[in-house]
C-alpha cells in the first residue's frame, strides 16, 4: 500500500514537472502514453508517423503550449521536411522566459526562411526548468496559405503566465541557461541563446522585456 502511494505520487511529480503541445497538434500525448519520456531528443521518443499533420499559416502560425513548471525556459525550432532530424531553424529570438502555470499562448511564430505551399516541416519545442535538463515534444505541420492564426479567444494566457526575452550578446556564455539535451542524437539540438535567430511576433508586444 504504501509502495502504491510513493509510486502515485512520483508519478503525479513527474508530470507535473513535463509540458503539453496544445496547439499545433502534438505528435502523441507525451503526458499520459507512458511509452514516451518528454526527456529523450528531438521529440519525446515520439517516432515520425504518429499522429496526424496539422495545417499551418505559411508566414508563421500560433503555439500554444500548457506549462506545468512555475518558470521555463522555451525554445521552438524548426525542422523542413519529412521525418526529418535536424531542427536548424530558430523560432525564438534569444532565450524566452515563461513564468506561471498553465497556457502559454503565442498569436504568431514568424517564419524566417522562405516557404511554400504544402510544404511539411516539424515543429520542435524545447522547455527547460530548475533542473536545467532539456524536454521536448514535436508537431508535423504543412505549411498552407488558407491556414489560419488562432483566434484571440483562442490564444490566451492563464492568470499570472507572462514571459520575457531574456537579451543575451554574442559575447555571453551560455552554459549557465542552455539546457542538457539527452537521447542519442542530443548534441544536436538548437538552444543556445545566440544561436536562435528566428522571430517572434507577440501581437505588437516589444520584443525586449515583453510581458503577456
Amino acid at each position: 500500500m504504501f509502495a502504491a502511494v510513493v509510486f502515485t505520487l512520483a508519478a503525479a511529480s513527474m508530470a507535473s514537472a513535463h509540458f503539453a503541445l496544445d496547439y499545433p497538434t502534438w505528435r502523441a500525448d507525451t503526458l499520459e502514453n507512458t511509452s514516451y519520456s518528454q526527456w529523450e531528443y528531438p521529440c519525446g521518443g515520439v517516432p515520425y508517423g504518429v499522429g496526424n499533420r496539422t495545417d499551418w499559416a505559411i508566414g508563421g502560425g500560433s503555439l500554444s503550449l500548457d506549462l506545468h513548471h512555475p518558470w521555463s525556459y522555451l525554445y521552438v525550432n524548426l525542422g523542413l521536411g519529412e521525418n526529418v532530424t535536424n531542427f536548424n531553424v530558430s523560432l525564438t529570438p534569444s532565450l524566452t522566459n515563461v513564468t506561471g502555470n498553465g497556457t502559454f499562448c503565442i498569436p504568431q511564430l514568424l517564419i524566417p526562411v522562405s516557404i511554400s505551399d504544402g510544404q511539411s516541416a516539424t515543429i520542435q519545442v524545447v522547455t527547460s526548468g530548475a533542473s536545467g535538463a532539456a524536454m521536448y515534444n514535436c508537431a508535423d505541420i504543412t505549411f498552407r496559405y488558407d491556414a489560419q492564426l488562432l483566434s484571440g479567444d483562442d490564444c490566451t494566457n492563464s492568470t499570472g503566465v507572462s514571459a520575457a526575452i531574456v537579451d543575451q550578446s554574442p559575447t555571453t556564455s551560455q552554459s549557465a541557461s542552455t539546457p542538457t539535451p539527452t537521447g542519442s542524437a542530443a548534441g544536436a539540438v538548437n538552444t543556445g541563446g545566440v544561436a536562435l535567430l528566428g522571430a517572434l511576433s507577440f501581437a505588437g508586444a516589444s520584443m525586449m522585456g515583453l510581458v503577456l
